[in-house]
């Protein structure tokens, strides 16, 4: 949540004013049979596997305490993103590749080298610890160490947030669109995409992990935490969005402004609903009512007309399944006890399904894909696919981590059900060697 809201101050909430809806007929055919679709896509493919699959793996490691084995998968990745950054590029029909997309390659090149630098020191911290017993050299040791895991864990993160950067910039890179004046709309759509498909993975985060499903380590429930920081952006988005009495209004700027009130509106309604560690519908709702004024939005091609559409109905039900969830399968409580409802797998893929829509949805992008002789309802799928994988994604990583900190213990059945298994092994028994921290559950 924190992320999209960021990032919506950052770069300000998109959405197109009322126009006259174009069909596309009027636009020239594009033929990308000299692209090397071959040789790019394999290239592409590469890129999709060293600078995002295999950080992302290396980032659970990190979080389960395998510093060591994580340090290694990162330097693979240093090596893939230092060969990239030097030697390929994703150029365009031109030969040209955006700044943007080259910058994030060089930017990768040394900060994934720079991660895998610490991993190395923070597995390797054994060796500089002071073996006598002064109280104050251990104190100081310990401390030196948990800063490396926190740092590591921090740089491990932001390199898999890169990767996936450099992932859809590849992508732009090849077709050679989001020049100009479309720019900033395309860095709008990329970052408000990506931030409701982080907020997707904090939903399959709340119902994976299971104590945080059954809110052991925090008493307020996780409708408050969105509530204060809905009411946060509301307010910024308010005052941020049109220049009050200096400049006149215009549809945006309604559209805009309207939406940062309801937002802190029923944001201080949620904060109240939510004290004492209740559930809220709150955040659901504020959701629901995003969509659909996201999907009133008229633009100027149908195809995007249709598009936007199509988000704003994935994310009302987004919110709508997110309120059955609460109200109706978990009646006001965290979780059903050693439970997972397949229903409650639906609001995080409906959120990542939306935010990969949105992703998709900038004008260029859909010209793009009109030019190319496709419709909305195939390109709708195509990006359905996408988000269905990246469900999926979510999911093995999660179990992964389940895996690695022990969580085993608890087997689940086939109907999603926890049963308790007897090892003969402790908890702390399954803390690496690669470091001497025990793993903390996230």
């Amino acid at each position: 949540m924190i992320f999209i809201f960021i990032c919506s101050v950052l770069v300000g909430s998109v959405g197109a004013m009322d126009m006259e809806e174009e069909d596309g007929s009027d636009l020239a055919p594009i033929d990308f049979s000299d692209l090397h679709a071959v040789s790019k896509t394999f290239h592409w493919l590469l890129t999709l596997f060293f600078l995002l699959i295999i950080p992302s793996i290396s980032t659970i490691l990190v979080f389960a305490g395998k510093h060591a084995t994580a340090s290694v998968l990162q330097v693979i990745s240093a090596i893939y993103a230092t060969l990239e950054a030097i030697i390929l590029r994703f150029p365009d029909r031109d030969g040209y590749e955006n700044v943007t997309s080259r910058g994030t390659a060089w930017f990768l090149a040394f900060f994934t080298v720079f991660t895998a630098f610490v991993g190395s020191l923070t597995s390797g911290t054994h060796i500089f610890l002071d073996n006598e017993n002064k109280s104050l050299s251990k104190w100081a040791s310990r401390l030196s160490e948990k800063f490396l895991v926190v740092l590591h864990k921090i740089l491990s993160i932001l390199a898999t947030v890169t990767g996936w950067v450099k992932v859809c910039m590849a992508v732009v890179a090849m077709f050679g669109f989001c020049y100009g004046k479309s720019t900033g709309q395309c860095i709008a759509h990329g970052i408000m995409g990506s931030s409701f498909v982080l907020y997707g993975f904090y939903y399959t985060v709340l119902l994976i992990i299971p104590w945080i499903r059954n809110g052991t380590n925090s008493k307020q429930s996780p409708e408050m935490f969105d509530s204060i920081i809905i009411t946060v952006w509301g307010f910024i988005n308010t005052w941020t969005e049109h220049r009050w009495g200096k400049e006149p209004w215009n549809m945006g700027d309604y559209q805009h402004t309207s939406m940062g009130i309801v937002w802190w509106s029923m944001g201080l309604l949620g904060i109240y609903l939510s004290r004492g560690g209740r559930r809220s519908f709150i955040p659901a709702v504020v959701l629901m009512f995003t969509g659909y004024s996201m999907s009133e939005h008229t633009q100027h091609l149908a195809v995007s007309t249709k598009v936007h559409s199509m988000f704003g109905l994935m994310l009302m039900s987004g919110g709508l399944t997110r309120i059955i969830e609460i109200g109706f399968l978990l009646k006001d409580e965290r979780s059903v006890p050693n439970k997972i409802l397949s229903f409650q797998y639906f609001p995080a893929f409906l959120l990542i399904e939306s935010g990969i829509l949105f992703m998709g949805a900038n004008e260029e992008q859909l010209e793009l894909v009109t030019r190319l002789g496709s419709d909305h309802s195939a390109y709708i799928l195509v990006l359905t696919s996408a988000a269905s994988l990246i469900n999926l994604w979510f999911l093995l990583l999660l179990q992964l981590y389940l895996k690695l900190v022990g969580a085993n213990e608890l087997q689940v059945d086939m109907h999603g059900e926890y049963t308790a298994v007897h090892d003969d092994f402790e908890l702390d028994d399954l803390s690496t060697h690669d470091t001497n921290e025990v793993p903390t559950p996230v």
